[in-house]
């Protein structure tokens, strides 16, 4: 697997960096071919230790973040690659189709940690509203308002799809859709 390091407010030594390609490594095997992965050290000031893990393959992105106190980047990055395995053994069947369907086991494994398929998606509700135009600012505003932690809205500029949310660590995301064809 190719790996991509960064490191925020953390200088990292290369064996940590090795370490951590080795446990990403042995999630290959539900890939068919071989996934990228993006991962971000971080930490923060009451010393607690942050590894985001972002992988991309077969279409599929999968993403685990996760936090470690007193500089244990290591259980970090394990407890990020536990993550991502328990959600492709969670989902097992609906990724069978664009991960390796050979290299999910046909049932949960005997591990330390318990893995229930979802066998269907439960929606208990749906919403229907309208989408007006209004800026980024003006749809922050609404949702905290609302007190929701994301918004949809259409942007005023580009008259484009938009979700607002709250991020964890404070602040605002914003993801815009791309409405062009490819």
């Amino acid at each position: 697997m190719k790996c991509t390091f960064s490191c925020k407010k953390v200088s990292l030594n290369d064996s940590i960096k090795d370490y951590a390609e080795k446990k990403i490594s042995k999630l290959d095997r539900y890939f068919q071919e071989e996934p990228t992965a993006f991962v971000t050290f971080s930490v923060e000031k009451s010393h607690l230790c942050s590894a985001e893990i972002t992988i991309r393959g077969a279409g599929t992105l999968l993403r685990a973040q996760t936090e470690a106190p007193d500089g244990d980047m290591r259980g970090a990055v394990d407890a990020a690659c536990g993550y991502i395995e328990r959600q492709i053994l969670k989902n097992k069947t609906r990724l069978a189709k664009k991960l390796r369907s050979e290299a999910l086991p046909a049932s949960a494994p005997e591990d330390d940690f318990e893995v229930a398929e979802e066998k269907e998606f439960n929606v208990v509700r749906t919403k229907r509203f309208s989408v007006k135009p209004m800026s980024t600012e003006e749809a922050i505003l609404q949702m905290n308002l609302l007190d929701h932690s994301f918004f949809v809205f259409r942007s005023e500029e580009t008259n484009a799809l938009s979700i607002v949310y709250r991020r964890k660590r404070g602040g605002y995301g914003l993801i815009e859709t791309d409405d062009t064809d490819e």
